[in-house]
C-alpha cells in the first residue's frame, strides 16, 4: 500500500496563504506557496506567510513545488520558500513567468531557474506518483488545478476556480477532463470552498461584471475615475482597458507590481490592446496636464493591495493624485472579511474629500470562487471518498461541508482541518493521525525572520496603552541613586496634568532602586529593572486602569573619570597667578556642568 500523507500548512481556516504538502511514500510535493495580507491588529505587518520548518527538515525529500495560479495567495511566499529550500517549481506559462517576477530583485535567489512549464496536458512521472493537470476558471488566465495518481486511487487540489460559460478561451474549464478524472477513485479532494458563503445574491458572470464597469465609466462623464484593483487580478484589468478605450480616455498605470504584470500578460497574448498601446496609456507625468473626462487611473498599491494605497490618497498622503469632488473611486476588489472596517473607514474618508465611491461588490457579487452549487457540481464530477475545503476561513468552510452533505456526502467524510493536521490514509479512508506543530511567519520589511508574537504584543500594547519610560542613574559603588528620575510618557498620559502621578511614579522608582542595592548580594542590571518595571506598572494600573508599556532607563555614573590635574605652579610651591588660576576654576566648574548635562542627556536618549 502506498503510504499517502496530507498535510496542510496554510489555506485552512483563513483567507489566503495556501500551502499543502502531500507525502507520497518517501517524497513531497507541495501545491502552493501563498501569502496573506495581515489582520487589522496584526500592527505593522506587511505579510504573513506559512512556517516552513516542517519542509526545512525534510527538504531532501521535496520532490517540487505545484503552483495553481498567479495571484498572491499562491505564489506570493515562492521567494521566501526559495531562500530556504532549492526545489524545482512548476505551473503554467503565466504563473512561471509571474513567479520569476517575484524573485528578480531577491537576494541569493534572483538567478533560481529551476522553473518548467506545464499545462492540462502534461503528465509527470515520479515513479510511485503521477502528476497531471486540468484547467480551471479563475480571474486570471492559465489557472490549474493539480492530479496525483497512485495505485490506489487520486489527490485532486482543485486551486481556485468557478463555473462561468461566458469567460474568454484563456479562462476556460475543460469539463472534459474534468470527467475523466471522476472516472477514477478520487481519494481525496481538497476543494476551494471561499465562495460558497454567500446563498442569496447570485454571482455574477464576468460578462455582467464587464458591462457593470462599462456603465460605471460612462456615467462618469467630465469625472475623473480612480480604479482600485488587484495588480495580477488579469481579468478585471482586461475589463478596465476594455472600458477605458470605449469611453476615449487614457490609462495610467500606479503601484509597485502593475506595470510588469501587464508587460508580461500583454507579451504572452494574455491581454488584448483595442487601440495601440501609445494611444491607450499614459504616464503618471501625465497626469497634470491630461483632462479629468480623459482620465483613469488604475491604482493597484504595494505588494498588489489597492485599499491601503487609496487610503492614502484619502489621508492627503499621496504624492501625486488629490482626491476631490471630481472623482469616481471604483473600487473593484472583494476585501476580506477581516480587513471590512478598514475598507468602511477608507470609503468614509474618500466621501469625505467629496469623491463619488463606487464599489462593485455593493452591486453585485463578483468573485473568483466557486459558489455552493458551483462546488457541488465539481464534486459530482469527482466523486471523492473525503473532502477537504480549503482557501477558507472556518465559518466559509462550514459552508462547504454543509454543500457537501446536501449531495450525500456524509459529515465523516468532511475533513475540517487545521494546519498542521497529519491526515494519513489507512487503505479506505484519510483520518487524521497526530500533528505537526506549524504557526505563521509574521514579514515585516524585507527580512524573513518572523517577527513573532512577543513583538507584535508589544506594538498592541503601544498602539492601546502607550509607554512609560523613566530614566535614572546610580552610584553602585556607593549603592545610592544620584540624580532624580525623569519621567517620560507617549500615548499614555499628559505630563503636564498629571504631575502627581509623575511624582509618585518617581518616588517608587527610587525606593525601588535603593531597596535593591541594599539588600542584594549579587548586582544583576535585569534583576533591578524588573523589579522598577513590576512595581512602576503595578503602581500605574492600579491608578490609571490601564497598562502601558513600562521601559525603565538605569544609567550607572562614570567610575573612570580622571581627576583634574592642580596647576603646575602649585605641584612646584609656586605662588600661583591669581587671575589665571581663577580662570582655570571657571574652566573646570564649567567642563563639570556640561558633563552633569552631558550624561543626563545621554540618560534621556538610552533605552533599555
Amino acid at each position: 500500500m502506498t503510504d499517502l500523507t496530507i498535510l496542510p500548512l496554510g489555506g485552512v481556516r483563513e483567507n489566503g496563504k495556501n500551502m499543502y504538502a502531500i507525502s507520497v511514500n518517501d517524497e513531497i510535493f507541495i501545491l502552493d506557496a501563498g501569502l496573506k495580507y495581515p489582520d487589522t491588529e496584526q500592527l505593522g505587518i506587511d505579510v504573513v506567510i506559512p512556517d516552513f520548518e516542517y519542509l526545512i527538515q525534510n527538504q531532501d525529500k521535496i520532490a517540487g513545488i505545484f503552483l495553481s495560479h498567479g495571484h498572491s495567495d499562491a505564489i506570493g511566499a515562492l521567494p521566501y520558500l526559495l531562500q530556504q529550500i532549492q526545489a524545482p517549481v512548476f505551473g503554467s506559462e503565466l504563473t512561471i513567468a509571474l513567479a520569476k517576477l517575484a524573485i528578480e530583485d531577491e537576494k541569493g535567489i534572483k538567478d533560481f531557474d529551476d522553473f518548467h512549464v506545464v499545462n492540462e496536458k502534461t503528465e509527470i512521472d515520479f515513479g510511485d506518483v503521477k502528476l497531471s493537470f486540468f484547467n480551471t476558471t479563475h480571474t486570471i488566465p492559465e489557472a490549474l488545478g493539480v492530479v496525483l495518481s497512485v495505485d490506489e486511487g487520486q489527490i485532486v487540489y482543485s486551486g481556485h476556480f468557478k463555473f462561468d460559460q461566458t469567460v474568454e478561451k484563456a479562462y476556460q474549464t475543460n469539463y472534459q477532463r474534468l470527467a475523466e478524472i471522476g472516472q477514477k477513485p478520487v481519494l481525496a479532494l481538497l476543494a476551494d470552498g471561499a465562495g460558497t458563503e454567500e446563498t442569496v445574491k447570485a454571482p455574477a458572470s464576468e460578462k455582467q461584471i464587464h458591462d457593470y464597469i462599462q456603465e460605471a465609466f460612462e456615467e462618469a462623464k467630465g469625472k475623473r475615475i480612480i480604479v482600485a484593483a488587484v495588480a495580477s487580478n488579469i481579468q478585471r484589468i482586461q475589463q478596465v482597458i476594455d472600458a477605458t478605450a470605449k469611453t476615449h480616455r487614457r490609462l495610467v498605470l500606479t503601484g509597485h507590481d502593475v506595470e510588469k504584470i501587464v508587460a508580461t500578460a500583454l507579451k504572452l497574448d494574455l491581454l488584448s490592446l483595442p487601440e495601440p498601446k501609445e494611444k491607450l496609456f499614459a504616464n503618471v507625468k501625465d497626469l497634470a496636464t491630461m483632462p479629468d473626462s480623459q482620465t483613469v487611473v488604475l491604482e493597484t498599491g504595494r505588494l498588489g493591495e489597492p485599499v491601503k494605497a487609496l487610503h492614502k490618497m484619502a489621508k492627503g498622503e499621496d504624492p501625486v493624485i488629490n482626491i476631490g469632488s471630481n472623482d469616481l473611486v471604483f473600487i473593484t476588489t472583494n476585501p476580506a472579511f477581516a480587513v471590512e472596517s478598514y475598507v468602511a473607514q477608507t470609503r468614509n474618508m474618500l466621501f469625505k474629500k467629496g469623491a463619488n465611491v463606487k464599489q462593485i461588490s455593493s452591486d453585485l457579487r463578483s468573485s473568483g470562487h466557486g459558489s455552493k452549487a458551483d462546488l457541488q457540481l465539481l464534486m459530482n464530477f469527482f466523486k471523492p471518498a473525503m473532502l477537504m475545503p480549503v482557501s477558507a476561513e472556518f465559518r466559509v468552510m462550514v459552508t462547504a461541508k454543509q454543500a457537501a452533505e446536501e449531495i450525500g456526502m456524509k459529515e465523516d467524510q468532511v475533513i475540517m482541518a487545521k494546519r498542521g493536521d497529519q491526515l494519513v490514509y489507512d487503505g479506505s479512508i484519510f483520518s487524521k493521525a497526530g500533528a505537526v506543530s506549524v504557526a505563521e511567519t509574521m514579514i515585516d520589511g524585507d527580512s524573513l525572520k518572523d517577527i513573532g508574537n512577543v513583538v507584535l504584543r508589544d506594538r498592541r500594547i503601544l498602539s492601546e496603552d502607550g509607554v512609560f519610560v523613566t530614566v535614572v542613574t546610580i552610584d553602585r559603588k556607593k549603592r545610592k541613586v544620584v540624580s532624580k528620575p525623569k519621567m517620560t510618557s507617549r500615548g499614555f498620559v499628559y505630563v503636564k496634568a498629571n504631575r502627581d502621578l509623575m511624582k509618585e511614579a518617581g518616588k517608587l522608582t527610587i525606593e525601588s532602586i535603593e531597596d535593591y542595592l541594599k539588600n542584594a548580594k549579587a548586582f544583576d542590571w535585569n534583576e533591578l529593572k524588573n523589579g522598577v518595571r513590576e512595581k512602576l506598572a503595578r503602581f500605574l494600573f492600579n491608578e490609571t486602569r490601564r497598562r502601558p508599556m513600562v521601559m525603565p532607563v538605569v544609567m550607572e555614573v562614570n567610575q573612570n573619570r580622571r581627576p583634574h590635574h592642580k596647576a603646575e605652579s602649585d605641584k612646584k610651591g609656586q605662588k600661583p597667578n591669581n587671575k589665571k588660576n581663577q580662570k582655570q576654576n571657571g574652566k573646570n566648574k564649567k567642563s563639570k556642568s556640561q558633563e552633569k548635562k552631558h550624561d543626563q542627556k545621554q540618560a534621556e536618549k538610552s533605552a533599555d
